[in-house]
Protein backbone atom coordinates (compact mmCIF):
# COMPACT_ATOMS: atom_id res chain seq x y z
CA UNK A 1 0.00 0.00 0.00
CA UNK A 2 1.13 3.88 -1.10
CA UNK A 3 1.59 6.56 1.42
CA UNK A 4 -1.37 8.28 2.50
CA UNK A 5 -0.06 11.57 2.98
CA UNK A 6 -0.27 14.04 -0.02
CA UNK A 7 2.78 13.19 -2.25
CA UNK A 8 3.11 16.75 -4.07
CA UNK A 9 1.35 19.27 -1.61
CA UNK A 10 0.36 22.92 -2.40
CA UNK A 11 -0.25 25.73 -0.48
CA UNK A 12 -2.79 28.29 -1.64
CA UNK A 13 -4.62 31.80 -0.50
CA UNK A 14 -8.39 32.36 -0.91
CA UNK A 15 -10.32 35.67 -0.79
CA UNK A 16 -12.84 34.65 1.28
CA UNK A 17 -14.62 38.10 1.63
CA UNK A 18 -13.96 42.16 0.04
CA UNK A 19 -15.31 45.47 0.80
CA UNK A 20 -14.41 48.38 -0.49
CA UNK A 21 -12.60 51.05 2.12
CA UNK A 22 -11.15 53.86 2.02
CA UNK A 23 -7.51 53.55 3.88
CA UNK A 24 -6.75 56.79 5.13
CA UNK A 25 -3.32 58.47 5.21
CA UNK A 26 -2.35 58.52 8.83
CA UNK A 27 -0.44 61.82 9.65
CA UNK A 28 -0.90 65.42 9.67
CA UNK A 29 -2.37 67.26 6.89
CA UNK A 30 -4.06 65.02 5.39
CA UNK A 31 -7.43 65.64 7.15
CA UNK A 32 -9.62 68.35 7.88
CA UNK A 33 -12.85 69.59 9.59
CA UNK A 34 -14.31 72.89 9.09
CA UNK A 35 -17.83 74.76 9.20
CA UNK A 36 -20.60 75.33 10.32
CA UNK A 37 -21.55 76.03 6.68
CA UNK A 38 -19.52 77.02 3.64
CA UNK A 39 -16.80 76.01 1.50
CA UNK A 40 -14.14 73.35 2.85
CA UNK A 41 -11.12 73.77 0.66
CA UNK A 42 -8.24 71.79 1.69
CA UNK A 43 -4.75 70.51 0.17
CA UNK A 44 -2.41 68.03 1.24
CA UNK A 45 0.35 69.90 2.76
CA UNK A 46 2.79 66.52 3.74
CA UNK A 47 3.35 63.60 1.75
CA UNK A 48 3.67 60.09 3.36
CA UNK A 49 3.11 55.98 2.55
CA UNK A 50 -0.15 54.22 2.87
CA UNK A 51 1.13 50.38 3.37
CA UNK A 52 -0.72 46.98 3.20
CA UNK A 53 -1.62 45.90 6.46
CA UNK A 54 -2.35 42.35 7.58
CA UNK A 55 -2.68 40.31 10.44
CA UNK A 56 -3.66 36.68 10.92
CA UNK A 57 -2.62 33.59 12.54
CA UNK A 58 -1.15 30.29 11.36
CA UNK A 59 1.20 29.79 7.72
CA UNK A 60 0.96 32.93 6.09
CA UNK A 61 3.27 35.75 3.58
CA UNK A 62 1.81 39.40 3.27
CA UNK A 63 3.53 38.99 -0.22
CA UNK A 64 2.30 36.20 -1.58
CA UNK A 65 -1.18 37.42 -0.04
CA UNK A 66 -1.09 41.04 -2.10
CA UNK A 67 0.21 38.17 -5.41
CA UNK A 68 -3.30 36.68 -4.90
CA UNK A 69 -5.06 40.29 -4.15
CA UNK A 70 -3.78 41.81 -7.17
CA UNK A 71 -5.50 38.90 -9.16
CA UNK A 72 -8.82 38.29 -7.62
CA UNK A 73 -9.23 41.46 -5.40
CA UNK A 74 -8.11 44.10 -8.01
CA UNK A 75 -4.97 44.89 -10.26
CA UNK A 76 -4.87 48.11 -8.77
CA UNK A 77 -3.47 46.46 -5.18
CA UNK A 78 -0.56 47.85 -4.11
CA UNK A 79 2.10 47.07 -1.30
CA UNK A 80 2.27 50.57 -0.66
CA UNK A 81 0.97 53.94 -2.32
CA UNK A 82 3.11 56.58 -1.89
CA UNK A 83 1.35 60.20 -1.48
CA UNK A 84 2.66 63.69 -2.88
CA UNK A 85 1.51 67.35 -1.55
CA UNK A 86 -0.66 68.98 -3.24
CA UNK A 87 -3.80 67.76 -4.09
CA UNK A 88 -6.64 70.46 -3.79
CA UNK A 89 -10.44 69.85 -3.44
CA UNK A 90 -13.04 71.83 -2.36
CA UNK A 91 -16.61 71.24 -1.64
CA UNK A 92 -19.50 72.61 -0.34
CA UNK A 93 -21.16 72.49 3.28
CA UNK A 94 -24.59 72.41 4.14
CA UNK A 95 -25.71 74.87 6.12
CA UNK A 96 -25.83 73.95 10.07
CA UNK A 97 -23.18 71.17 9.35
CA UNK A 98 -19.74 70.58 9.31
CA UNK A 99 -17.79 68.94 6.73
CA UNK A 100 -14.84 66.58 7.44
CA UNK A 101 -12.00 65.73 4.36
CA UNK A 102 -9.46 62.51 4.56
CA UNK A 103 -6.82 61.94 1.92
CA UNK A 104 -6.08 58.28 1.39
CA UNK A 105 -6.39 55.51 -0.88
CA UNK A 106 -9.55 53.92 -2.29
CA UNK A 107 -8.55 50.27 -1.38
CA UNK A 108 -10.24 47.43 0.26
CA UNK A 109 -10.74 45.32 3.57
CA UNK A 110 -10.53 41.44 2.95
CA UNK A 111 -10.76 38.29 4.82
CA UNK A 112 -8.05 35.65 3.58
CA UNK A 113 -7.35 31.91 4.14
CA UNK A 114 -4.80 30.11 3.71
CA UNK A 115 -4.66 26.00 2.09
CA UNK A 116 -2.65 22.85 2.21
CA UNK A 117 -3.39 20.34 0.12
CA UNK A 118 -3.44 16.50 2.09
CA UNK A 119 -4.49 13.11 1.36
CA UNK A 120 -3.36 10.07 -0.88
CA UNK A 121 -4.14 12.07 -4.30
CA UNK A 122 -3.96 16.05 -2.86
CA UNK A 123 -8.26 15.98 -2.85
CA UNK A 124 -8.72 17.18 0.22
CA UNK A 125 -7.51 20.41 1.79
CA UNK A 126 -6.67 21.89 5.30
CA UNK A 127 -6.67 25.72 6.63
CA UNK A 128 -3.39 26.49 7.73
CA UNK A 129 -3.92 29.76 7.88
CA UNK A 130 -6.22 32.48 7.73
CA UNK A 131 -6.48 36.09 9.04
CA UNK A 132 -7.89 40.19 7.24
CA UNK A 133 -6.00 42.80 5.27
CA UNK A 134 -6.36 46.17 4.15
CA UNK A 135 -5.21 46.46 0.83
CA UNK A 136 -4.34 50.11 -0.69
CA UNK A 137 -4.36 50.77 -4.19
CA UNK A 138 -2.34 53.19 -6.55
CA UNK A 139 -5.96 55.00 -6.34
CA UNK A 140 -5.83 58.18 -4.01
CA UNK A 141 -8.28 61.07 -3.32
CA UNK A 142 -10.40 62.84 -0.42
CA UNK A 143 -13.26 60.90 1.17
CA UNK A 144 -16.03 63.81 1.99
CA UNK A 145 -18.58 63.74 4.87
CA UNK A 146 -20.80 65.63 7.42
CA UNK A 147 -21.84 65.25 10.89
CA UNK A 148 -23.72 67.95 13.05
CA UNK A 149 -21.13 68.46 15.48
Amino acid sequence: MGPTACEHPSTWYSVTSKKAYHVPSGWNGTKYKDGPGGTIKVSVTKGGTISLEVSGSGEWSAGALLAKAKVTVSAKVAGSVTVTTGHEFSHEVTRNKYGHLQYGSWGYKVNWKRYRSSGRNCGSRVEIGHGKATLPTTETGWKYWETSS
